[in-house]
């Protein structure tokens, strides 16, 4: 009887603990994890939350993306550019005909305008970032082929 009320006692602290510490970490989220996009765009699953959409003052688009690992974009462009700013995690960013980048918390990539690249996560390592789209007057972001298993795997942690 002894045994049991300890086991009791041990899987009630436990509980609480996994509670305060998820409380931590969505204290230390600044912006939510979103919906679950469910478009053909993407490979693997990932999150958006839009954060503004463009008027007729402020001619971008924000949204905090959440790529799980394994996780990543098709190629697309964007006709007025793109900026993604890495909060969390360890990724790639790979234009057409370069090499592939690493993208790591604190990094700040410029996708130039009407330029064929794609990003997510790394295969064991998800990543999060701000996908703010520039010049949205120019156009909305050209979505094109899936990124292969072969072009993706060429980064194997």
């Amino acid at each position: 009887m002894r045994c049991v009320f300890i086991i009791s006692i041990a899987a009630i602290l436990s509980i609480g603990c996994s509670k305060s510490i998820s409380n931590k970490m969505s204290e230390n989220t600044v912006f939510p994890k979103g919906d679950k996009v469910t478009n053909s765009n993407f490979i693997g699953n990932v999150y958006v939350h839009m954060i503004t959409h463009s008027d007729t003052i402020h001619n971008i688009t924000m949204g905090n993306v959440t790529f799980e690992p394994g996780a990543r974009t098709n190629w697309h462009y964007h006709p007025g550019g793109q900026i993604l700013m890495i909060t969390e995690g360890i990724g790639y960013y790979q234009e057409k005909g370069s090499p592939i980048r690493w993208m790591r918390k604190g990094d700040v990539i410029k996708c130039p305008h009407n330029v064929e690249h794609w990003h997510g996560a790394s295969p064991k390592t998800g990543v999060t970032h701000l996908a703010i789209s520039t010049n949205t007057n120019l156009g909305a972001a050209v979505w094109l082929k899936p990124v292969t298993n072969e072009e993706y795997g060429k980064n194997a942690e």
